[in-house]
């Protein structure tokens, strides 16, 4: 399925969205507005005005995306020009890490300091969150559409010849968004040395909206690595279309919408999960959120599909109140499920990236990097429904809100 980068809804995996996201927050171009919650949950809310008013503040839209819903964005980037990439000064490793909300971030730094140095960038591995969960890119991934898309301007290879792989690479950690400074700085005079690194991308909570820009180079390099190179396999992809068109007939048999809650109980179970401030909460466990989403609107009937790999006791609560609640095992065809549903897998998380940005409706109970994925693809694809659970009224918090204090992309790629 090939990817258009000035299409950029046909992307299948790309946390470029959320870029996208970080450049509309820069431009103040988050007018939000309230909408009715008939609108959402299909069903009328028996509540007083008051309390009505108060709810609707959960449900935001971006009022430039609802009046331009079926205008295509457009790239603000012309595509690097094109370099003899075969005279190569070196060579670059590294490997995908944390789940695929952070792959197209580590894919971006990687093309981005090959591309300054003149070097062969190798196809990374992709690590899993245990130790020794280790795949092939092309297990996950389309490696012929990311070499072609990159050609003339980062040479890519399959593997390291022969007698480089007998050599120990030197290891650089490299902060997301690295700037042509660092790069000259700290990068390049160890290159220069020994012409072949792994490096590293490692994340901080700065604002990326205030960070120095690149040459117009390397933001043109970063933005075609982050829009047009990373693609899922084919049959992944079809396999999260398959999940959602399940739902959407059951969905319309009914009359109703589908959900997609982002919860899973491992995540659940994470310090950070554990942790709150007193004013704010970073996740909501089944029960909180299902009495959340009935207390504005939604009824039983609602189909739900939840990031959860199996089910789990601890989502008990949530069908309870939502007995159409399902996970991907639930819903994968058997023969699929082999490949594609293992308890943990980067694939999984893949298909839960698709499965969120294409529901009726979205609610991430927990809070992270995968929220604002979702989020940001959402709203550039006109459908910005996106309900965020809170512990009671106002309910202020929201999409924009999210995303602009989480954001660690800022490239101005599309406008």
């Amino acid at each position: 399925m090939a990817v258009d980068p000035r299409q950029v809804l046909a992307g299948i995996l790309t946390v470029s969205m959320f870029a996208m996201v970080g450049n509309m927050i820069k431009r103040d171009h988050f007018d939000s507005i309230e909408v009715s919650l008939q609108d959402v949950s299909g069903v009328p809310v028996a509540v007083s005005k008051a309390e009505e008013k108060s709810i609707t503040h959960a449900l935001r839209l971006s009022e430039g995306h609802r009046k331009n819903r079926n205008q295509e964005l457009k790239p603000c980037w012309n595509r690097p020009v094109s370099k003899d990439v075969e005279q190569s000064q070196g060579y670059i490793t590294f490997s995908l890490r944390s789940g695929p909300e952070y792959h197209v971030l580590q894919v971006t730094d990687a093309v981005v300091v090959a591309r300054y140095l003149g070097a062969t960038l190798v196809l990374p591995d992709i690590r899993g969150r245990k130790i020794g969960q280790q795949r092939n890119f092309r297990d996950m991934y389309d490696a012929d559409k990311f070499i072609h898309s990159l050609s003339g301007v980062v040479n890519v290879a399959d593997q390291l010849p022969a007698e480089v792989a007998a050599q120990m690479p030197s290891l650089v950690r490299v902060p997301h968004g690295v700037s042509e400074d660092f790069i000259i700085q700290n990068i390049k005079p160890i290159f220069q040395t020994s012409h072949y690194l792994r490096v590293a991308s490692y994340f901080t909570s700065v604002d990326w909206r205030r960070r120095e820009k690149r040459n117009g180079d390397l933001d043109s390099t970063a933005c075609l690595a982050m829009f047009g190179s990373l693609e899922l396999k084919q049959g992944i992809a079809e396999a999260a279309d398959g999940v959602v068109e399940r739902l959407r007939t059951l969905s319309r048999n009914i009359g109703s919408r589908f959900i997609a809650i982002d919860l899973r109980s491992d995540a659940l179970e994470k310090r950070s999960c554990k942790e709150s401030d007193g004013r704010s909460k970073a996740c909501f466990g089944a029960r909180e959120t299902a009495e959340f989403l009935r207390r504005i609107g939604f009824n039983g009937d609602n189909p739900i599909y939840v990031t959860q790999t199996r089910w789990d006791e601890s989502l008990d609560p949530l069908r309870e109140f939502f007995p159409r609640s399902y996970t991907k095992d639930d819903l994968m065809p058997a023969e699929k499920k082999g490949e594609l549903v293992s308890s943990g897998s980067e694939v999984e998380r893949a298909l839960d990236l698709l499965v969120c940005a294409q529901s009726d409706v979205f609610v991430p109970a927990i809070s992270g990097l995968f929220y604002a994925n979702v989020a940001g693809r959402r709203i550039a694809s006109g459908r910005p429904e996106m309900v965020v659970p809170s512990r009671g009224p106002p309910f202020s918090a929201t999409a924009s809100d999210f995303v602009s204090r989480k954001t660690h992309v800022a490239y101005s790629c599309y406008c």
